[in-house]
Formats: structure tokens, sequence, C-alpha cells
């Protein structure tokens, strides 16, 4: 499978600070790779780049064939962008905000109407089309913000941090768009400082720290890289924490560790499953009552920690550019 987006050896300096350091990124067609990191990382540095909003000052991109330097303007035509904050005219209604981005990319005025119907229809904004948007939620407001980065149809989609500031129903809402877009085969980077976020939307992940890929994979190969499945289990009585940690002693594979009020054990482990069932059956040989017992894997958070030293940033930024040379 060709590659729609290919970064080698980008950087980005700004003053003294350097907010790409080498880049180098892949993204298969019709795939989703999501950037992770925390607030000074270079996601947003590199979507720009990538956009053509921003030359690097060295190294190489290309999107959908085209050189982000050389080839611009022609690149500008074939890609969408959303950014972190809603970038609609609040004075115009949800009809007329997308007919004008149709017109500015030049699909005639009969094709921009029609796209924006179109639009406003998938999106679910057909019933507000024509109410201002100053009137609109937060969650309508990015819907349409979306809705105006396919206009073009673009075999690209750039999304930098697409949920930010949005509600949890209002982000479940526009994953369910998100997924609706993957599978009519548009290819998608998107950026997110939300560990659930991405692990929910991403084919692949690159975990970006200090301006560069520090690890690449799909959610699963980076929780496994990571290590750290556990067996974790409440006791019925708290005289019975003494033989649960007899009995699951030889499937330890580190420290067990117990928390006596709330008669909980959390066993280090590896096996998975297999593991999980021979544990339960190790309990019941000693007639230790279980009241809840799980075999749990590492979370993109734990990833996230064990890769770059330090835990994730999941507060909303307020200015993009900021965000890369604090």
């Amino acid at each position: 499978m060709a590659d729609a987006i290919v970064a080698e050896g980008l950087v980005k300096r700004y003053g003294k600070v350097v907010a790409l350091a080498g880049l180098d990124l892949r993204v298969p067609q019709g795939s989703v790779m999501c950037l992770l990191g925390p607030n000074g990382a270079g996601k947003t540095t590199t979507v720009r780049v990538l956009t053509t909003l921003l030359q690097p000052d060295a190294g190489r991109a290309s999107v959908a064939g085209l050189d982000v330097v050389t080839d611009a303007r022609a690149l500008r035509a074939r890609i969408g962008a959303s950014g972190q904050y809603a970038a609609v005219d609040e004075y115009l209604t949800g009809f007329e905000n997308l007919d004008m981005v149709g017109r500015l990319y030049h699909l005639g005025a009969a094709r921009a109407r029609v796209r924006a119907r179109e639009l406003l229809t998938m999106f679910d904004l057909v019933d507000a089309a024509d109410r201002p948007v100053k009137g609109y939620s937060g969650g309508m407001r990015r819907r349409l913000d979306l809705a105006g980065a396919l206009v073009a149809e673009p075999e690209v989609l750039f999304l930098d941090e697409p949920t930010t500031g949005l509600d949890p129903r209002a982000r479940q809402d526009l994953w369910g768009v998100i997924d609706g877009l993957v599978a009519q085969g548009t290819t998608l980077l998107l950026t997110t400082q939300y560990m659930e976020e991405a692990d929910r939307l991403a084919e692949r992940i690159a975990v970006f720290d200090r301006g560069s890929v520090i690890a690449e994979g799909t959610p699963d190969e980076l929780k496994d890289r990571v290590g750290g499945e556990r067996v974790e289990l409440v006791v019925a009585e708290t005289g019975s924490m003494s033989d649960a940690a007899a009995a699951l002693a030889p499937f330890a594979r580190g420290q067990i560790q117990d928390d006596p009020v709330a008669r909980r054990l959390t066993v280090p482990v590896s096996g998975g499953a297999c593991v999980l069932v021979e544990a339960i059956g190790a309990l019941a040989s000693r007639g230790v009552e279980v009241r809840d017992v799980g075999l749990r894997r590492p979370t993109m958070d734990d990833v996230f920690l064990a890769l770059t030293g330090h835990e994730s940033d999941q507060t909303a930024v307020g200015d993009a550019a900021r965000e890369d040379v604090r």
C-alpha cells in the first residue's frame, strides 16, 4: 500500500527552540494515524508543515504524492484540515459557511450549494442549517468545522486536537463521524492529548516527545511493548487476603501489592487470559471467596508514562502556536 504521508528528517526551529528534531513519519493510504504527545512535543508543528502552513528548516515531506514546499499550491486543493478551534463565521448560517468554503475551492455556485447540503445531512446539522452559527453548541460548531474541511472531498484529512473542549457526549458523537470518514477510505492524521481517543480511533499511534517520534505501532503493540499485565481481585473477607496472596504467588512476575482497606490485591503477571483462569482455580482450591477479579492490560496512559518518563498532559491548550514553543 502506498504512503499518503511521508516525512523524512523534518526540522523546525522557533529561535533557539527546536520544535521538530529530524522527524520521520509514514502514514499508509486509507489508514488512521494518531500523533500522541504532551504540549510542546511538536504535534501541531508537524501538522502545519504537512498542510503547507509552515516550511521546514530541513528535511522533506510529501502528502498525496506532492511535496509540501514545491507543490504547496496544488496540494492545498487535495487536503482538508480542522484545527483545535472551530474556524467558522458565527454571523453566517451553517449553510452559508459551507457554501462559502465551496466557492473558495472554486467548486462553482451550483456545486457549492449541493455539497453544502450533502455535508449538513452527513453531520446531522440539517435542522440548524439556516440558523446563525453563533447559536450553535460547541459540538455543533465542531461538526460544522469538520464538514468545512471535507467540502472539497480531500484525499487526506488532518485533525489537530479535534475534540478539545467538548463534553463527553459531543466527543462520542464526533468519534462516530470520524469512523464514517475512515470507512469511506479517507486517510486521516490526527493529533490528540486524550489517551482514550488515540486508543479508540487510531490504527497506528506515533508517540511524540521533544520534537521526534519515540515509539510507533498499533495500540496493542505499544501496550505489549510496555508490558504490565496484572490480575486484580477483591476478596470477600479481609482475613482471606493472605490466603489469596499465597495462592497467586506462583503466578506473580513482581511484587504483589495489597490494599487492606479495599481488600484488593494487584498481581503482575504474564500470559494473558490463560493465567487468569489458572489463578482463579488456585484461589478456589484454597477456598478464597472473590468478590471481583479480572485481567487488566496497560492503558495508553501507562504506555505514555513508560515511554516518555512523565504523565500525559490532557489539559486543553489555548494557542496552537504556543503549544510548540513552550
